[in-house]
């Protein structure tokens, strides 16, 4: 049977030359790049939500409000019914 640790250090060494670190200049690299595009189209696609969702939304007072606000001096009276 294969020694398991001998692949998984193999696997750590292709990725440690993936992400190279110079111990003199640290740079954000192509992770860095991948992780701000992608919560870059999240935080777009949520706004695009939002803009949809506030869209739909009525922000007109039916008149009667209006003219029973203006009447009562800014109160408006629950309704019953």
């Amino acid at each position: 049977m294969p020694d398991m640790s001998a692949s998984a250090s193999l696997a750590m060494t292709h990725l440690v030359t993936l992400a190279e670190l110079d111990e003199d200049k640290v740079t954000p690299g192509v992770l860095g790049f991948v992780v701000f595009a992608v919560m870059a189209l999240a935080v777009w696609g949520l706004m695009r939500s939002m803009s949809r969702h506030m869209g739909k939304v009525d922000f007109k007072e039916t008149p009667e409000a209006e003219a029973e606000a203006s009447a009562s001096g800014g109160r408006v009276k629950p309704q019953r019914g």
